[in-house]
């Protein structure tokens, strides 16, 4: 990785963090598209572990305030819960090294990721708002892709946001998953795997960061 994209990299994770704890409104507001990608990440996730079980997913809400829900049948029901929190942390993870080591590939995959986004609101209809959501990011990922130069800065900093908000979330986000989670598979209560998801995600986003500054 070039020195430039290096410290730009860096300036990401700094601007991203002032705007996380420092910004306010305005930094919350800066931030809405990230809050919406995460919450998309983690219900697709879901989706994503209920289809590669043999499930089938019926539908998925995408709420304004930055909520949503899965609704699927069959499956195994330990991997589609285990599969938000960890889904979007390896999705934002993929991102996030796709655009620091893959430049040649950020446009086509913001323009995937946009299609994947209308397709989910589309297929997964649950309601206008959370279809009408996911259309409106798509489309803005398309024209960003394809109408300006920003897909490599915006695909990184989509894929660091979504990851350290993560990690910074763990204690929230995943709480009725991880109350499901006990109840399924037992062996740990909620809490010990709290820890266990959050050592997981930290450890992914530690070995991609290895990976991608490590000398040649």
């Amino acid at each position: 990785m070039s020195k430039q994209l290096h410290y730009r990299v860096l300036a990401m994770v700094v601007v991203y963090a002032i705007l996380k704890f420092m910004g306010g409104s305005f930094g919350h507001l800066v931030l809405y598209p990230v809050t919406l990608l995460v919450t998309f990440l983690h219900e697709f996730g879901h989706a994503l572990g209920a289809i590669l079980t043999g499930g089938m997913v019926k539908a998925m809400q995408i709420n304004a305030d930055g909520s949503g829900y899965t609704v699927s049948n069959g499956g195994n029901p330990g991997v589609i819960l285990m599969g938000g929190y960890l889904g979007s942390a390896i999705l934002g993870n993929l991102l996030f090294r796709i655009g620091v080591k893959h430049k040649a590939l950020t446009q086509g995959t913001l323009i995937a990721l946009g299609v994947l986004m209308i397709l989910a609101g589309l297929l997964w209809f649950e309601s206008f708002e959370s279809t009408g959501i996911l259309i409106v990011f798509g489309i803005s990922l398309y024209l960003i892709a394809r109408k300006t130069n920003w897909d490599q800065d915006v695909i990184i900093f989509l894929g660091i946001a979504a990851v350290l908000y993560i990690i910074q979330d763990f204690n929230v986000g995943p709480k009725s998953d991880l109350a499901m989670y006990e109840q399924f598979v037992g062996i740990f209560p909620a809490q010990v795997w709290m820890y266990i998801w959050l050592v997981f995600a930290g450890l992914l986003f530690w070995m991609n960061l290895r990976e991608i500054y490590k000398r040649r």
